[in-house]
Order: structure tokens, then C-alpha cells, then sequence
């Protein structure tokens, strides 16, 4: 710690004073992966309950 006058600077660890083992990235990293699959599994269900999925679609003027 310095003193300059009325300021006192600090060190980043001094100011920090704890140590930051980077737990962050690995809960945003596993928070990411599992709302990937909870979307996935919603999409897949969503379209396997779907009574239509095996049609074929028709054009917007309704020809085949």
C-alpha cells in the first residue's frame, strides 16, 4: 500500500484480498451445457408428440 497525499493505492491482491480460483467459468460452463439439453430435450419431444411429423408439407397455395 502507497500513499500519495490523501490517495492510497493499492495492489490488485491487496485490494482483492482472497484468491480467485475461477469457479465462475466452470458454473456459467455447466449452467450453458445443461440448458443445451434441457432445449434439446424440450425440441425433441415437442416434435415426437406432434401427430403431423410424418406428413408431407403442401406448398402455401395448397398444391401437392
Amino acid at each position: 500500500m502507497e500513499r500519495h497525499g490523501n490517495e492510497i493505492h493499492v495492489t490488485t491482491d491487496e485490494a482483492r484480498a482472497g484468491q480467485t480460483p475461477h469457479v465462475v467459468r466452470y458454473v456459467l460452463s455447466i449452467g450453458l451445457m445443461l440448458v443445451i439439453v434441457a432445449f434439446a430435450v424440450i425440441w425433441l419431444t415437442g416434435s415426437m408428440s406432434n401427430p403431423n411429423r410424418n406428413t408431407v408439407e403442401t406448398s402455401a397455395s395448397g398444391n401437392p
